[in-house]
């Protein structure tokens, strides 16, 4: 199996404060294939935002991370119960679940393993979504300075699955039924700069960089650059395209 990497219990703060949300229409579009609510898994559910608005539509959500960190500045309700555990090895009982999500997150699996495990504690005709989203959109010159620092200040230091995000999970093997269109999907924010560098920061390509070199932070610089541009006080509007399998788990 391969071998676990926690990339984010550094930042769990950051992460929780600084990574956009989810809108309510991505719910909306997997619901509509899940024909029972009682039991939801959310796997590497992070800061557990999406546990919560699961939490609304399901009788128990069952959240889990391999992070601690990340799942103790997790949102409490009633109706979640957090656990740290592989997504691949979850310890849940066989046929439990009528869905079973991972948002931002299965790139970061052992996804064969995962995707047995799935088979295994999923009920049969239950639904598998995965998402994720991709790079930052603002204004033409501001793309284009975000782009060059993503490919050629850090690209080198991104991990090799950031490559399943670049591909828009198309890499992803995914064996079950997919349900969705091509429906568009956007996450929609305003943010001042400040937002965007502490969005920046959260990156693990800029950990990576960071790590070999002495600490030295690139984003200090493209924020310097796009001063100018932006404004320092200026809320600009943001784009985040989201991409989304979800597919039948049939037995």
């Amino acid at each position: 199996m391969k071998e676990v990497h926690d990339h984010f219990s550094h930042l769990s703060e950051s992460y929780k404060k600084f990574r956009p949300s989810y809108p309510e229409e991505l719910y909306l579009e997997i619901l509509k294939f899940v024909d029972k609510r009682d039991n939801c898994w959310d796997c590497g559910t992070g800061n557990g935002q999406v546990a919560v608005e699961l939490s609304k539509y399901f009788k128990k959500v069952f959240a889990t991370d391999i992070s601690q960190k990340q799942l103790d500045s997790a949102e409490k309700r009633k109706n979640i119960f957090y656990s740290k555990v592989r997504a691949e090895q979850s310890g849940f009982e066989e046929n439990k679940f009528d869905l079973i999500t991972a948002a931002q997150a299965i790139h970061w699996f052992d996804i064969e393993e995962f995707n047995r495990e799935v088979l295994r504690v999923a009920k049969d005709g239950a639904v598998l979504a995965i998402w994720g989203y991709g790079l930052i959109e603002v204004t033409d010159p501001i793309n284009k300075l975000i782009r060059h620092f993503y490919k050629d200040i850090i690209g080198s230091y991104w991990n090799v699955e950031r490559k399943h995000i670049d591909h828009t999970y198309e890499t992803i093997p995914f064996y079950f039924k997919q349900l969705n269109g091509d429906s568009e999907i956007v996450i929609n924010q305003k943010w001042n700069l400040k937002q965007l560098e502490g969005y920046l920061n959260t990156w693990s390509g800029v950990k990576n960089y960071m790590k070999e070199h002495d600490g030295e932070n690139p984003v200090s610089e493209l924020i310097s650059s796009l001063n100018g541009i932006w404004g320092k006080h200026d809320k600009k509007k943001i784009r985040f395209p989201v991409f989304l399998k979800a597919g039948r788990i049939e037995k």
